[in-house]
């Protein structure tokens, strides 16, 4: 038999964790410590209990609203950086200042692809988007890889291009504050999105954090390329500039990795693995067959067959499904929906319960 509740893991107070979250007398929320620990299960003894539909739009509102927030705040950061540094890029001539330029204003453009994602990821599931648009995120992350990518090309170019045609660079000085401002930035932007990448689940924001990060790192090897050029090292310049370009396509291959795996449906083993032990401990559950996990967007879902006693009446078994789905609902951060099949322990000598399904799955 099949249960299907379409719940979210959200209640009238907020569980979400990084690291998990357990519901009920006696288990965490939050830290578990303190005096936030014990206010959180007191509103949790005093606060209704529900997975219903209205706290699934609830919650992924809220996730939405945070990446929204999180794109339009770095947006604005890296917007301001990026004018600021081209500002220095027009009198002081810096090809490695230019590459670090271009790299900020395309990592600020890629809140775009993003913010499209995220205003497509509220809206509700149709017949013919049955599991929603929450995957539009994924097709963001390949957008932002593809930036990446362009931005990398172009530092590319122009270094090749000073190094094949060196030319001294003016106003040391002010190249070297601009790099600071622009490392400063970076780093900020790429922490918040990092941080709120993880915490609602988004890969494509996290790989933005990392994009931001690097163009942190090549923000300071333009210092080195100013020192070197005050030193009379007319080379320095355009050699950043190459090695800004190898930062870029190593940020590159990780991100490109990530959204690899979200496109591919991969999910982390840990949470595999935490999903079978909270089924092998539901009150019913005498096994645990296929387990699927995949993410929409940046929330997960799950499909999984339990064994179930064979002489279990259709309540009972209904009974173990629920209990194993909202088993699943608080073992698993940011699992929002299970599909539970309960499937009849097999009797010795008895037919394959299944057996309807054999040549199918042989084909």
């Amino acid at each position: 038999m099949n249960d299907r509740h379409d719940h979210d893991h959200h209640h009238a107070h907020d569980h979400q964790r990084g690291d998990g979250h357990h519901h009920g007398a006696g288990h965490d929320h939050g830290d578990g410590r303190g005096q936030h620990g014990r206010w959180n299960r007191l509103r949790h003894l005093l606060a209704p209990h529900s997975h219903e539909t209205a706290d699934k739009v609830d919650s992924a509102l809220e996730t939405s609203v945070r990446g929204m927030r999180a794109l339009w705040v770095s947006l604005a950061v890296l917007g301001t950086t990026a004018v600021a540094q081209a500002a220095v890029v027009m009198v002081s001539g810096s090809v490695a200042l230019l590459g670090d330029t271009v790299h900020n204003a395309a990592d600020a453009l890629t809140a775009l692809p993003l913010a499209v994602a995220f205003t497509l990821g509220r809206r509700a599931a149709t017949r013919r988007f049955t599991y929603g648009y929450g995957r539009a995120e994924d097709l963001a992350g390949i957008v932002i890889v593809l930036t990446i990518a362009a931005s990398g090309a172009f530092a590319a170019w122009a270094a090749v291009g000073r190094l094949l045609d060196p030319q001294p660079v003016r106003h040391l000085a002010v190249v070297v504050v601009a790099a600071l401002i622009g490392f400063a930035g970076n780093e900020w932007v790429a922490r918040y999105r990092i941080r709120v990448g993880r915490e609602i689940g988004s890969a494509a924001l996290v790989a933005d954090g990392l994009h931001a990060r690097t163009d942190g790192f090549a923000s300071l090897a333009v210092v080195v390329g100013a020192g070197g050029a005050a030193l009379g090292w007319q080379l320095a310049d355009p050699l950043v500039g190459l090695a800004i370009t190898a930062a870029i396509l190593l940020v590159l291959r990780d991100a490109a990795r990530e959204v690899f795996r979200r496109v591919m449906d991969a999910v982390e083993p840990e949470s595999v693995d935490r999903a079978e032990r909270a089924l092998r401990q539901v009150a019913g559950v005498r096994d645990v067959g296929e387990l699927r996990m995949r993410w929409i967007g940046h929330r997960l879902r799950a499909e999984v067959a339990v064994v179930v006693d064979g002489d279990a009446t259709v309540r009972q078994a209904h009974d173990i499904a629920v209990n194993a789905e909202h088993a699943l609902l608080h073992a698993v951060p940011r699992l929002t929906a299970a599909l539970v099949h309960a499937d009849p322990a097999p009797e010795p000598g008895g037919a394959d319960p299944h057996g309807a399904l054999a040549h199918h799955a042989a084909a």
